[in-house]
Protein backbone atom coordinates (compact mmCIF):
# COMPACT_ATOMS: atom_id res chain seq x y z
CA UNK A 1 0.00 0.00 0.00
CA UNK A 2 1.62 3.30 -0.83
CA UNK A 3 1.93 6.62 0.98
CA UNK A 4 0.29 9.07 -1.18
CA UNK A 5 -1.62 6.97 -4.34
CA UNK A 6 -3.20 9.46 -7.60
CA UNK A 7 -4.86 6.95 -9.09
CA UNK A 8 -6.82 7.85 -13.10
CA UNK A 9 -6.87 11.74 -12.11
CA UNK A 10 -8.82 14.22 -14.20
CA UNK A 11 -9.83 17.26 -13.82
CA UNK A 12 -11.61 19.64 -16.51
CA UNK A 13 -12.85 23.16 -17.27
CA UNK A 14 -15.34 23.34 -19.21
CA UNK A 15 -13.57 22.26 -22.25
CA UNK A 16 -10.07 22.38 -20.96
CA UNK A 17 -8.59 19.53 -19.60
CA UNK A 18 -6.10 20.29 -17.30
CA UNK A 19 -5.40 16.75 -16.10
CA UNK A 20 -5.80 13.38 -17.82
CA UNK A 21 -5.87 9.84 -16.68
CA UNK A 22 -2.86 10.71 -14.12
CA UNK A 23 -1.93 8.28 -12.01
CA UNK A 24 1.30 7.83 -9.74
CA UNK A 25 2.32 6.61 -5.91
CA UNK A 26 4.67 8.41 -3.91
CA UNK A 27 5.96 6.26 -0.87
CA UNK A 28 6.53 7.23 3.25
CA UNK A 29 9.58 8.97 3.65
CA UNK A 30 10.51 10.27 0.05
CA UNK A 31 10.92 13.65 -2.14
CA UNK A 32 9.10 12.77 -4.97
CA UNK A 33 9.14 15.59 -7.72
CA UNK A 34 6.44 16.63 -10.34
CA UNK A 35 8.31 18.55 -13.20
CA UNK A 36 6.80 19.64 -17.09
CA UNK A 37 6.24 22.25 -19.39
CA UNK A 38 4.26 25.28 -18.21
CA UNK A 39 0.85 24.20 -18.46
CA UNK A 40 1.43 20.66 -17.80
CA UNK A 41 -0.84 20.43 -14.86
CA UNK A 42 1.76 20.39 -12.25
CA UNK A 43 -0.23 22.95 -9.95
CA UNK A 44 -3.08 21.22 -10.91
CA UNK A 45 -2.66 18.48 -9.20
CA UNK A 46 -1.62 20.00 -5.54
CA UNK A 47 -5.13 21.63 -6.65
CA UNK A 48 -6.77 18.51 -6.24
CA UNK A 49 -4.59 17.02 -3.85
CA UNK A 50 -5.72 20.09 -1.02
CA UNK A 51 -9.22 20.09 -2.76
CA UNK A 52 -9.13 23.73 -4.57
CA UNK A 53 -10.30 22.11 -7.07
CA UNK A 54 -12.75 19.17 -7.64
CA UNK A 55 -11.69 16.26 -9.81
CA UNK A 56 -13.48 14.81 -12.98
CA UNK A 57 -12.36 11.61 -12.36
CA UNK A 58 -10.24 9.34 -10.30
CA UNK A 59 -9.48 9.72 -6.58
CA UNK A 60 -6.39 10.42 -4.14
CA UNK A 61 -5.87 8.42 -0.99
CA UNK A 62 -3.44 8.98 1.80
CA UNK A 63 -2.55 6.32 3.83
CA UNK A 64 -5.31 4.63 2.34
CA UNK A 65 -8.00 7.32 3.22
CA UNK A 66 -9.84 9.31 0.22
CA UNK A 67 -8.74 12.59 -0.01
CA UNK A 68 -11.15 13.73 -2.62
CA UNK A 69 -14.01 12.62 0.12
CA UNK A 70 -13.26 14.87 2.52
CA UNK A 71 -14.08 19.05 3.22
CA UNK A 72 -11.20 21.46 2.16
CA UNK A 73 -11.22 22.62 4.99
CA UNK A 74 -10.00 19.21 6.87
CA UNK A 75 -6.99 19.21 4.86
CA UNK A 76 -4.63 20.55 7.53
CA UNK A 77 -6.30 18.40 9.87
CA UNK A 78 -5.32 15.47 7.52
CA UNK A 79 -1.54 15.97 7.39
CA UNK A 80 -1.53 17.86 4.63
CA UNK A 81 0.42 21.79 4.07
CA UNK A 82 1.45 23.73 1.01
CA UNK A 83 3.47 26.21 -0.43
CA UNK A 84 2.49 28.29 -3.04
CA UNK A 85 4.14 29.89 -6.40
CA UNK A 86 3.07 33.39 -5.84
CA UNK A 87 4.00 34.11 -1.68
CA UNK A 88 0.59 33.95 0.28
CA UNK A 89 1.57 35.49 3.25
CA UNK A 90 0.06 38.44 5.77
CA UNK A 91 2.54 41.10 4.16
CA UNK A 92 1.73 43.47 7.42
CA UNK A 93 2.30 40.54 10.09
CA UNK A 94 5.45 40.06 11.60
CA UNK A 95 7.54 36.56 11.02
CA UNK A 96 6.33 34.66 13.82
CA UNK A 97 3.12 35.90 14.01
CA UNK A 98 2.58 34.50 10.40
CA UNK A 99 4.14 30.86 11.33
CA UNK A 100 1.51 31.27 14.79
CA UNK A 101 -1.22 31.62 12.00
CA UNK A 102 0.13 28.13 10.61
CA UNK A 103 -0.64 26.76 14.24
CA UNK A 104 -4.58 27.31 13.92
CA UNK A 105 -5.51 23.51 13.39
CA UNK A 106 -4.43 22.58 17.03
CA UNK A 107 -6.23 23.18 19.71
CA UNK A 108 -5.31 26.33 22.45
CA UNK A 109 -8.56 25.83 24.71
CA UNK A 110 -12.14 27.12 24.47
CA UNK A 111 -12.70 31.42 23.91
CA UNK A 112 -13.36 31.62 27.48
CA UNK A 113 -10.30 30.06 28.79
CA UNK A 114 -8.20 31.76 26.48
CA UNK A 115 -10.05 34.96 27.19
CA UNK A 116 -9.21 34.40 30.89
CA UNK A 117 -5.79 33.38 30.60
CA UNK A 118 -6.12 29.95 32.00
CA UNK A 119 -3.06 27.84 32.92
CA UNK A 120 -4.67 25.18 30.35
CA UNK A 121 -4.74 28.01 27.43
CA UNK A 122 -1.34 29.34 28.38
CA UNK A 123 0.60 26.04 27.95
CA UNK A 124 -0.60 25.15 24.83
CA UNK A 125 0.16 28.59 23.71
CA UNK A 126 3.69 28.59 25.12
CA UNK A 127 3.80 24.94 23.05
CA UNK A 128 2.36 26.72 20.12
CA UNK A 129 5.55 29.31 20.26
CA UNK A 130 7.96 26.53 21.19
CA UNK A 131 6.88 24.85 17.88
CA UNK A 132 7.57 27.95 15.84
CA UNK A 133 10.90 28.39 17.76
CA UNK A 134 12.09 24.98 16.40
CA UNK A 135 11.22 25.86 12.84
CA UNK A 136 12.89 29.71 13.23
CA UNK A 137 16.16 27.88 14.03
CA UNK A 138 15.83 24.79 11.56
CA UNK A 139 15.47 27.35 8.61
CA UNK A 140 17.96 29.88 10.01
CA UNK A 141 14.95 32.97 10.08
CA UNK A 142 16.09 34.03 13.30
CA UNK A 143 17.04 37.48 12.55
CA UNK A 144 13.94 38.23 11.13
CA UNK A 145 11.81 36.63 13.34
CA UNK A 146 9.79 40.65 14.09
CA UNK A 147 10.13 41.96 11.25
CA UNK A 148 6.50 42.44 9.23
CA UNK A 149 6.79 40.42 6.44
CA UNK A 150 6.41 43.06 3.71
CA UNK A 151 9.50 44.46 4.18
CA UNK A 152 11.91 40.68 4.21
CA UNK A 153 13.75 40.08 0.71
CA UNK A 154 12.28 37.72 -1.63
CA UNK A 155 13.85 34.92 -0.81
CA UNK A 156 13.28 35.36 2.87
CA UNK A 157 9.68 35.67 2.15
CA UNK A 158 9.97 32.07 0.59
CA UNK A 159 11.49 30.59 3.20
CA UNK A 160 8.57 31.99 5.62
CA UNK A 161 6.02 30.74 3.76
CA UNK A 162 7.82 26.87 3.65
CA UNK A 163 7.89 27.41 7.88
CA UNK A 164 4.37 28.19 8.03
CA UNK A 165 3.42 25.39 6.49
CA UNK A 166 5.96 23.30 8.75
CA UNK A 167 4.39 25.05 11.74
CA UNK A 168 1.06 22.73 10.57
CA UNK A 169 2.97 19.66 11.41
CA UNK A 170 2.46 18.19 8.31
CA UNK A 171 2.95 14.47 7.25
CA UNK A 172 2.99 15.12 3.66
CA UNK A 173 4.38 18.76 2.32
CA UNK A 174 3.61 20.12 -0.80
CA UNK A 175 5.91 22.45 -2.03
CA UNK A 176 5.19 24.51 -5.39
CA UNK A 177 8.32 26.29 -7.34
CA UNK A 178 10.47 26.29 -3.79
CA UNK A 179 13.39 27.26 -5.78
CA UNK A 180 11.47 30.39 -8.03
CA UNK A 181 13.14 33.28 -7.67
CA UNK A 182 16.30 32.13 -5.58
CA UNK A 183 19.54 32.82 -6.36
CA UNK A 184 22.05 30.08 -6.79
CA UNK A 185 23.20 30.54 -3.13
CA UNK A 186 19.77 30.49 -1.41
CA UNK A 187 18.51 27.76 -4.31
CA UNK A 188 21.77 25.09 -1.80
CA UNK A 189 20.22 26.96 1.16
CA UNK A 190 16.89 25.28 -0.31
CA UNK A 191 18.59 21.73 -0.51
CA UNK A 192 19.99 21.73 2.29
CA UNK A 193 16.55 22.56 4.35
CA UNK A 194 14.68 19.78 2.28
CA UNK A 195 17.17 16.92 3.13
CA UNK A 196 16.62 18.28 7.09
CA UNK A 197 12.48 18.38 6.45
CA UNK A 198 12.92 14.84 5.18
CA UNK A 199 15.56 13.12 7.54
CA UNK A 200 14.81 15.22 10.82
CA UNK A 201 11.62 15.68 10.58
CA UNK A 202 10.20 12.35 9.00
CA UNK A 203 8.02 14.47 6.08
CA UNK A 204 7.53 13.06 2.87
CA UNK A 205 7.47 15.80 0.46
CA UNK A 206 6.44 16.37 -3.14
CA UNK A 207 7.23 19.40 -5.11
CA UNK A 208 6.25 21.38 -8.34
CA UNK A 209 9.90 22.23 -9.71
CA UNK A 210 11.51 23.57 -12.60
CA UNK A 211 14.99 23.59 -11.45
CA UNK A 212 16.33 20.78 -12.58
CA UNK A 213 19.71 21.10 -10.40
CA UNK A 214 17.30 21.37 -7.35
CA UNK A 215 15.35 18.52 -8.47
CA UNK A 216 18.81 15.85 -9.72
CA UNK A 217 20.23 16.70 -5.90
CA UNK A 218 17.10 16.44 -3.57
CA UNK A 219 14.55 14.33 -5.34
CA UNK A 220 14.40 10.01 -5.02
CA UNK A 221 12.07 10.16 -7.99
CA UNK A 222 10.80 12.50 -10.66
CA UNK A 223 7.56 12.54 -12.54
CA UNK A 224 7.39 14.38 -15.95
CA UNK A 225 3.71 15.91 -16.69
CA UNK A 226 2.78 16.90 -20.35
CA UNK A 227 -0.66 17.97 -21.54
CA UNK A 228 -1.92 16.37 -18.24
CA UNK A 229 -0.61 13.41 -18.13
CA UNK A 230 2.75 11.07 -17.43
CA UNK A 231 5.54 11.49 -19.60
CA UNK A 232 8.09 9.99 -18.12
CA UNK A 233 8.39 8.43 -14.03
CA UNK A 234 11.74 7.10 -12.87
CA UNK A 235 15.14 8.65 -11.12
CA UNK A 236 16.11 12.35 -11.61
CA UNK A 237 18.93 10.61 -14.22
CA UNK A 238 16.42 8.59 -15.96
CA UNK A 239 13.64 11.17 -16.40
CA UNK A 240 15.96 13.67 -17.18
CA UNK A 241 17.76 11.67 -20.05
CA UNK A 242 14.42 9.62 -21.47
CA UNK A 243 13.83 11.54 -25.42
CA UNK A 244 10.27 12.21 -24.97
CA UNK A 245 11.42 14.94 -21.60
CA UNK A 246 13.97 16.08 -23.87
CA UNK A 247 11.28 16.34 -26.92
CA UNK A 248 9.04 18.37 -24.58
CA UNK A 249 11.06 20.65 -23.15
CA UNK A 250 13.13 21.57 -26.24
CA UNK A 251 10.20 20.87 -28.72
CA UNK A 252 11.90 18.32 -30.87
Amino acid sequence: MSYLAVEHLGLQFGGLTAIRGLSFTVEQGEVFAIIGPNGAGKTSVFNVITRVFEPSAGRVTLRDREITAIPRHRIAEAGIARTFQNIELFESATVIDNLLLGRHRFSHGNPLAQALRLPSACRAEDHSRGKVEEIIDLLDISPYRNSPVAGLPYGVRKVVEIARALATEPELLLLDEPASGLNPEETRDLAFWIDDIKNDLGITIVMVEHDMSLVAEVADRVLCMNMGGVLALGSPEEVRAHPDVVAAYLGV
